[in-house]
């Protein structure tokens, strides 16, 4: 007995082996190929000069030359602990329903009525974290994505969708607003687009660099560290901590700041979270800023094995409670597979949360125009989608054990 135990310890330890050296390999051939077929998607190195600028921050390692979280080595940590072979190759399944099956329910907005001068403060939601914003008549773009992919090479992540609206078809965008520099939120094709406009960008430290390399102008862009601010026109930005990492290539794991933002304007105060896991950064923004009328919450790609950089969803209703934000309007989900729950498990989640916890959740179709200021009905769009997944699924598991 025991020597087969030694057998099958060897075995177990040669293929563990062989995985990693597969999905190291993998990995570098497809940065290979970007790197081929020219790598500017990853994005710029940052200059000696700029690091020089971060090493005042708070939140930057002068040693090693890396932002940080305000818990020190929670990613390297998490990642050590949570992510060896047998999750990458559990996060690699295909699963059932983490895509739906058709086309999601949605609608071309009406721009006419988007854009019309009101002080209700209005949105459209492209599906992830890319949303349109119309504050006191200030149009503001937010993490766009627009690309039929969310990673460095074409074929991967890649989104369920055409967006509801062409980037040729989007209003004159005053801002765009960016949470940090991963390929699901920052879009190489899509800041491109807005290089011959006078769209001004608003990022975390760092940020900027890969923005001068797609070519916007320097005197275009705004960086700040977090609980730093920014007014402009009848709006102001400021930037607040959140608990996550950057980076888009093998070598460059936070060279640049994350962060969650608080928009302000004279009839409306809003909250983005960008990417973050629960940590009392959340508490600390509702009492310096809140209460909001509104907190754009990242609400999907979750899993209990990095839960430190994304929020399950009981922590996410958490964070609402915890920002005294007045509507919970969930973001991060819909559009492209980066975990190994089902599309629609966030929303299931969130609304089974609420029955007990009263969260106030907008839930919009993709492309629908929706007024903040006034009072939402949620239409269930998905639950017909996962009723048609779910009997799939049951027959699937009648005829198997028949």
């Amino acid at each position: 007995m025991n020597i087969l135990q030694g057998k099958h310890k060897a075995i177990l330890t040669c293929w563990k082996k062989i995985t990693k050296i597969v999905i190291g390999g993998t990995i570098s051939i497809i940065f290979l190929i970007q790197i081929i077929s020219g790598c500017s998607s990853m994005g710029s190195d940052l200059e000696d000069k700029r690091i020089k600028k971060y090493s005042t921050s708070n939140n930057y390692d002068v040693k090693n030359e890396k932002f940080v979280n305000r818990k020190s080595g929670i990613i390297e940590k998490m990642t050590k602990e949570n992510m060896s072979v047998s999750v990458i190759l559990d996060f690699l399944k295909k699963r059932k329903g983490s895509a739906p099956d058709r086309l999601l329910p949605q609608l071309k907005p009406n721009m006419e009525n988007f854009l019309k001068p009101s002080k209700d403060l209005k949105t459209i939601w492209f599906g992830h974290s890319s949303f349109l914003l119309n504050m006191d008549g200030i149009i503001i773009l937010v993490d766009p994505v627009f690309s039929g992919a969310a990673a460095p090479v074409k074929f991967l992540v890649r989104r369920f969708q055409a967006p509801a609206l062409s980037l040729e078809e989007l209003p004159e965008i005053d801002y765009v607003l960016i949470s940090h520099d991963h390929y699901d939120h920052l879009d190489m094709d899509s800041i491109k687009f807005f290089r011959d406009k006078n769209t001004q960008f608003i990022t975390p430290l760092g940020v900027g660099a890969h923005l001068e390399g797609w070519g916007i102008e320097p005197k275009r862009i705004i960086e700040k560290d977090w609980w730093e601010e920014t007014s402009l026109e009848k709006i102001k930005f400021i930037a607040t901590p959140a608990q996550h990492f950057s980076g888009r290539g093998l070598f460059d794991r936070n060279c640049t700041l994350w962060a969650s933002w608080v928009i302000q304007s004279e009839n409306n105060n809003i909250y983005f979270s960008g990417d973050s896991g629960y940590d009392i950064h959340f508490k600390n923004i509702g009492a310096k800023y809140g209460p909001f009328d509104v907190a754009f919450l990242e609400s999907g790609q979750y899993n209990k094995n990095w839960k430190q950089v994304h929020m399950l969803p009981t922590q996410a209703a958490q964070a609402y409670r915890d920002l005294k934000a007045k509507k919970y309007f969930p973001v991060h989900w819909g559009m492209f597979v980066l975990s190994t729950h089902t599309w629609y498990d966030p929303i299931k989640q969130l609304f089974k949360i609420s029955k007990q916890h009263g969260l106030n959740l907008i839930v919009p179709k993709l492309g629908q125009i929706v007024n903040l200021s006034k009072d939402f009905n949620n239409e269930y769009w998905w639950e017909s989608r996962t009723v048609i997944l779910q009997q799939r699924e049951r027959k699937q598991f009648v005829s198997l054990h028949e």
